[in-house]
């Protein structure tokens, strides 16, 4: 017989027994966003501690755009996406790019999401602009005072867009009250940030992005959003209704400070498919949580995968596989499943939509999918949102 020693025996006892168990095949791929994104850097990370934990191999594709991110996903081609609002929720709601003829409403789930509270989600100026309107160091400058100079548009990226957009109606501003400069990418537009081609852009303030931008000679200001500004968050919500005001205590002139007010929402939001394998994602959601203590703290707000910090009555639904852990872990709750299974009613009734103006092929599809997208939501009794 074995006799095992005090600290053999001590370190088993302290090996956590689900890390265990996440059983996943040595190589992964997931898409994420663009190098030099909060989300590149934080899914770069995560591979690092699961390849070092586990012997995994993550393979991490940087896309442009929600497309680019979205349809490897959907082709199969790769298991995962470390994707934002756009490739999940617009995705689900088939709106802008996913109202294209060969797109419609898609079947994602999630199986976590980083909800840090510390990494605002936030529309960027260069801060020598304030210096036009008569602010210099930005002190007082607002997001009204972006009338009339350059905002960034990232062409096949509505959720970048829809965000700027509604930093602007938070302003009171629209489109048409600034200079619309189109950009191919994400990272395209904050190097527009850094050469000057123009004035304002969306990003996490922990973007690496961000970080160059704020050391680059034009540096970043993050114009403040006022929580008790109900009018304001009210046109900022009309617009994206996954915003909510918090403190940004992570980010390019942000950290070390007593943070800055603005808006953020889940990012990024790792997602797949309905059809992709329970055991596979009921294994990739145990690995982001068993292993969260090997990648925490390698990235800016990174800390924000926790478990504790997951939100199980999102915009999207989650994936059978995830439930299934998060069931086992003892935090996913009755109330929890009812949200779920009204969200997966809400996609029925939207592919179910999708379908049958298929058939009907009108002519105009985008203006006949907007009208039977809103029918469908009204007749089931869901939020109607764009």
């Amino acid at each position: 017989m074995r006799i095992l020693s005090f600290a053999t025996a001590v370190c088993l006892a302290s090996t956590p027994l689900l890390a265990q168990d996440a059983d996943l095949p040595k190589q992964l791929t997931w898409t994420a966003y663009g190098t030099g994104s909060a989300g590149y850097n934080q899914s770069v990370a995560i591979g690092a501690a699961l390849q070092s934990a586990t012997g995994v191999n993550l393979r991490v594709l940087p896309g442009k755009n929600d497309i680019a991110r979205t349809e490897p996903l959907r082709q199969g081609k790769v298991q995962f996406s470390a994707n934002g609002v756009g490739g999940s929720f617009m995705a689900q709601e088939g709106v802008f790019q996913f109202g294209a003829e060969n797109w419609g409403p898609q079947p994602v789930r999630v199986l976590s999401a980083n909800n840090g509270g510390t990494v605002g989600l936030s529309l960027g100026v260069a801060a020598e602009v304030c210096e036009k309107v008569g602010k210099p160091g930005c002190e007082g400058f607002t997001y009204a005072d972006l009338k009339g100079m350059r905002v960034a548009y990232v062409k096949g990226a509505p959720a970048l867009n829809i965000n700027n957009e509604a930093y602007l109606a938070y302003g009171g501003l629209t489109w048409d009250d600034v200079e619309v400069v189109e950009f191919g990418g994400f990272g395209d537009s904050w190097a527009g940030m850094i050469d000057g081609s123009v004035d304002a852009a969306f990003a996490s303030t922990n973007s690496g992005r961000a970080y160059e931008a704020a050391s680059s000679p034009r540096g970043v200001y993050w114009p403040p959003v006022d929580a008790s500004d109900a009018e304001g968050l009210a046109r900022m919500q009309s617009i994206a209704p996954f915003f909510s005001p918090m403190v940004a205590k992570v980010g390019a002139n942000i950290d070390g400070t007593d943070g800055v007010a603005t808006a953020g929402y889940a990012y990024p939001v790792l997602m797949t498919y309905e059809v992709q394998d329970e055991d596979l994602t009921y294994n990739m959601t145990k690995a982001m949580d068993v292993y969260f203590e090997s990648y925490k703290d390698n990235a800016p707000g990174i800390n924000g995968w926790a478990r504790d910090k997951q939100n199980f009555q999102w915009v999207v639904p989650y994936h059978e596989g995830a439930i299934r852990y998060y069931t086992e872990v003892g935090v996913w709750s009755d109330e929890a499943q009812a949200h779920n299974d009204n969200l997966i009613a809400r996609q029925a009734a939207l592919m179910a939509a999708w379908k049958e103006l298929e058939a009907e092929a009108p002519d105009n599809w985008e203006e006949a999918w907007a009208t039977k997208r809103r029918e469908a939501l009204e007749a089931g009794g869901f939020a109607v949102v764009f």
